[in-house]
């Protein structure tokens, strides 16, 4: 693997954002209604993303400056109010053009190891890099549930306490109990959902685990806020806590400022 690996970014040698590229990514709808002062804290958090991971092409792709550009500008956007010490610990971000199929080893409840081989879209690998895929890259921010980099980057904040189980360290004020009653009630009725066939607005992804339960709700906490209120409000009041943001209110000023 080493033989394909392409570092552009990282360090003292890390370029500025791309400028067109942030114009046309900050136009997507996962960012309306940001303020001017938070648009420019966005900035900032981005460059530093930038200027501190090294980004990484595979699989022939090479990463320039406007890509980076995107992939920064969204995961800036969880830590908005959080502060980028948040994704310290860390270094790299690996950059598939597309899907990738790693191949995993899982031992079954016989014992017996079976080879597996699925298509990712995303990955977080604990104290290790972050790796993504650039086409669904391109998919994200459109303000439909979607954003592989905020949920790869969800589950970077999910292992800042150790287990990946969808319970972050929490903010300042925040009670575990009160994450947990939330959480806990809302996935059991998210998994009977799924598990009857419902069709459901938010992806059925969710219901694999906790932790993908968590990272997929942090996408529709920024990207479709209404579905989540209307489906799981005492999820998205505990998410608006841990962010420090609420996008739907967001979402709403703008809605007025429209009307007038």
């Amino acid at each position: 693997m080493a033989g394909l690996l392409k570092s552009l970014f990282g360090g003292s040698a890390s370029p500025s954002l791309d400028a067109a590229a942030w114009a046309d990514t900050l136009a997507l709808p996962v960012f309306d209604g940001l303020t001017d002062a938070e648009a420019g804290r966005l900035q900032d958090l981005a460059g530093q993303l930038v200027a501190d991971k090294t980004f990484t092409g595979v699989a022939g792709h090479e990463v320039d400056s406007a890509m980076a550009t995107v992939i920064a500008a969204f995961a800036a956007l969880p830590v908005l109010n959080l502060g980028y010490e948040w994704y310290k610990g860390w270094n790299e971000i690996v950059v598939y053009p597309a899907e990738f199929v790693p191949e995993r080893e899982i031992m079954d409840a016989y014992g017996v190891v079976h080879r597996m081989r699925q298509p990712l879209s995303g990955e977080a690998w604990e104290g290790g890099p972050l790796v993504l895929s650039w086409d669904d890259v391109l998919h994200s921010g459109g303000g439909q549930g979607y954003n592989v980099v905020i949920h790869e980057f969800a589950h970077k904040l999910d292992m800042r306490n150790g287990a990946v189980d969808g319970l972050p360290p929490l903010t300042a004020g925040m009670a575990v109990a009160d994450w947990a009653a939330a959480f806990e009630r809302a996935y059991a009725d998210f998994c009977r959902r799924v598990d009857r066939g419902e069709e459901t607005i938010i992806d059925p992804y969710a219901s694999e685990s906790p932790a993908e339960f968590f990272a997929v709700l942090t996408e529709y906490f920024f990207e479709m806020p209404d579905v989540l209120r209307d489906d799981y409000p005492a999820v998205y009041e505990q998410l608006q806590r841990f962010y420090k943001q609420d996008p739907l209110k967001r979402l709403e000023s703008l809605n007025d400022l429209s009307a007038t």
